[in-house]
């Protein structure tokens, strides 16, 4: 199960691997601001990348419930310095979390090996550039917008209704020249579901298996642990850890997560449980 990266790169996911998050926004649910400034976000980097992640995700613009959309140069001003800086000081896998296409092409350019996209590719031109690009892709599933995707969302079949979306859109790119090789699939944990929608897609999580991509899971300091034992997003640390050792379990390939040194234990005692100790 190899990724094929940009620079003549490869990314083993026959193995679990945890994806740090970096957030440069101002207004994301757990580390708004934080990271918004160059030298912030690299040292962040750094500590991530010395805590055991292997791949960074870079996005610009939250995706929270609620959250306000930004322009296309708002996005580019915060993500692209820090994309051009790492790529420059540090060997490592950079993810651009975007839906818009001018942004994945910014963001490529710059030294991003893998987009990853919350509306799985459906703004115009985004799938003919990744086939162009020829760079991995990350397809989540969301039912609505991020300004209102929480409010009442409704399945017939939750588990079956993502993966037939996610089926969909991963033809739709194989079909425009994206080969299966490059496709990461994402269910979407918290973007248009219920507390109970989220834990039968965790529950079910090895039924993504079938459709024979490998899948991400990010629920990382999410509501469906702070609505479930209520507690505050900064103390959503043990649950985010359950979340990742569960989906790790269930087949997930990337956890994509907040606190890396944490879960990167979290996943080898899981990955040891699964493939033995000698896979670590």
């Amino acid at each position: 199960m190899l990724l094929q990266l940009p620079r003549q790169r490869q990314l083993d996911l026959s193995r679990p691997k945890v994806m740090g998050i970096l957030n440069i926004t101002p207004d994301s649910f757990s580390d708004g601001g934080r990271f918004i400034g160059k030298d912030a976000a690299i040292s962040q980097a750094r500590a991530m990348l010395a805590a055991g992640a292997a791949i960074l995700d870079i996005g610009g613009e939250s995706t929270r419930p609620g959250a306000e959309e930004v322009s296309v140069q708002q996005e580019l001003d915060r993500v692209l310095p820090v994309i051009e800086a790492i790529r420059s000081e540090l060997d490592c896998i950079i993810s651009i979390d975007t839906c818009k296409t001018a942004v994945m092409k910014a963001a490529v350019a710059a030294g991003a090996d893998i987009i990853n996209d919350i509306k799985a590719l459906l703004d115009t031109g985004a799938v003919d550039f990744a086939a162009s690009a020829q760079v991995p892709v990350c397809l989540m599933h969301m039912q609505g917008q991020p300004r209102t995707m929480q409010q009442s969302p409704v399945y017939q079949n939750v588990v079956k209704e993502v993966s037939d979306f996610l089926q969909h859109r991963a033809a739709v790119c194989v079909a425009a020249g994206i080969s299966r090789s490059q496709i990461i699939l994402d269910p979407g944990f918290g973007f248009g579901k219920s507390l109970q929608h989220n834990y039968q897609l965790l529950s079910q999580l090895s039924e993504l298996l079938s459709l024979n991509y490998p899948v991400l899971a990010g629920m990382s300091r999410k509501s469906m642990i702070g609505q479930l034992v209520n507690v505050p997003t900064e103390e959503r640390l043990a649950g985010s850890l359950a979340c990742a050792t569960i989906a790790v379990m269930k087949g997930a390939r990337i956890i994509r997560v907040h606190d890396v040194k944490e879960t990167v234990q979290a996943v080898a005692v899981a990955t040891a449980t699964l493939f033995g100790v000698e896979h670590v």
